[in-house]
Parts: structure tokens; C-alpha cells; sequence
């Protein structure tokens, strides 16, 4: 499946692929302990390498300040952790390793999965809240005379797709054909919010 398909797809890239299906590779025999382990030892490097930037601060100064304004970005006035530097949109994390004037001897591979999670943490950890909202409430269950027609936020398709198939609760819609996530979580947050509330279906 193409990531840009998939759902949650920030958290489910092609970069992180190693890290999330591992386990299971070696659960079933697909790959070795030993590269499992490898696995494990890489992230934690890069959680090692998070941590670091986000407490580690670099002073404002005249050179450092050119070195920001020559990328376009604005210049500090206090002390800023090289995490929040490198969340800035232009500035990657060879531009940090230059700010700090240190040489990085971390595999791309790390570096690559620091920025990304550096960079997309707000995005990715309200992905994670929305995932698990949803998981949480597969089992409640949908008013018999909803209208899907009515509810704000649901493409066309997804509107046919449910008044059609008339799903039971939140899990059975979710895995209707042609219902995205993004149409789950619209109906989540109608159901949350309804006057009729929710009511579990176990």
C-alpha cells in the first residue's frame, strides 16, 4: 500500500517502516534477533539524540544570528533550545550541527527520523490522540435515524457509502469502503457532540 493511502499516514511512513513492523518480523521468523536488536539500538539513538536537542540551548550572539538571517529566518534575543531551531521551517538538522558548531557523526538514517520527529511532533501526536480516540470508540454505537446527509465535514462518498450501508457503531463504519478516516473522525466528534450522545453497542 502507498503510505499517502494509508491511514494516520504521518504515522504510518515508509521512513519509520522498520520501527513499527520489527516485532512482528521477528515475531513470525522474517527477520533475526540480531536485526531486531539493531532496530531497537537505532532508536534509541535517535530518542538519545531528541532529548539532547531539546535540552541543550544555544545563546544568542551576532554570528549565530547572521547564520539564521542569511536562511531566512528571525534572529534569537534570548536562549533557544536547538530543538525549537530546528522546528523552524528553513532550517534543517545539518544547519543545526553548524549553529552548534559540532560534527555530527550520526547515520542519515538517524538524523533524517530526529528531524521528521522533531519537526512534525505536534501533528503526529494529535494523529496518535485522534487514533486512539477512534480505537476507543469502535463499540459505540450510531443512532438509528442519524443523517448522514446533515453531518458537517463528510465528503460525498462517504455520505452515500454510510446511509447505504447503515453501520451498527463507529468500527463497522470505519471499514466501510470509500469512509476515510478523516470522515470517521467527523463522525466521532458528531457523535461526541449530538444530543442523542453515545450509547455502547456491547
Amino acid at each position: 500500500m502507498m503510505t499517502s493511502r494509508a491511514e494516520y499516514r504521518l504515522l504510518h511512513r515508509q521512513d519509520n517502516a522498520d520501527i513499527r513492523m520489527s516485532h512482528l518480523g521477528l515475531r513470525i521468523g522474517t527477520i533475526s534477533s540480531e536485526r531486531h536488536e539493531s532496530v531497537m539500538m537505532k532508536y534509541e539513538i535517535i530518542d538519545n539524540e531528541i532529548k539532547r536537542l531539546e535540552t541543550t540551548f544555544l545563546p544568542p550572539g551576532d554570528e549565530a544570528n547572521q547564520f539564521l538571517e542569511e536562511r531566512g529566518e528571525s534572529p534569537i534575543i534570548s536562549g533557544i533550545s536547538l530543538a525549537s531551531l530546528l522546528r523552524r521551517p528553513k532550517l534543517s538538522y545539518r544547519d543545526i550541527a553548524l549553529l552548534e558548531k559540532s560534527s555530527s557523526n550520526l547515520p542519515a538514517a538517524v538524523t533524517e527520523q530526529v528531524e521528521i520527529s522533531i519537526k512534525y511532533d505536534g501533528y503526529i501526536k494529535r494523529q496518535q490522540r485522534q487514533q486512539s480516540d477512534l480505537v476507543r470508540m469502535e463499540n459505540y454505537a450510531i443512532p438509528d435515524d442519524i443523517d448522514y446527509n446533515a453531518l458537517q465535514g463528510l465528503r460525498i462518498e462517504a455520505r452515500q457509502k454510510l446511509s447505504d450501508v447503515k453501520p451498527l457503531n463507529l468500527g463497522q463504519a470505519m471499514r466501510i469502503s470509500g469512509v476515510s478516516p478523516a470522515d470517521a473522525a467527523a463522525l466521532m466528534i458528531h457523535m461526541k457532540n449530538s444530543e442523542f450522545g453515545i450509547r455502547n453497542s456491547e
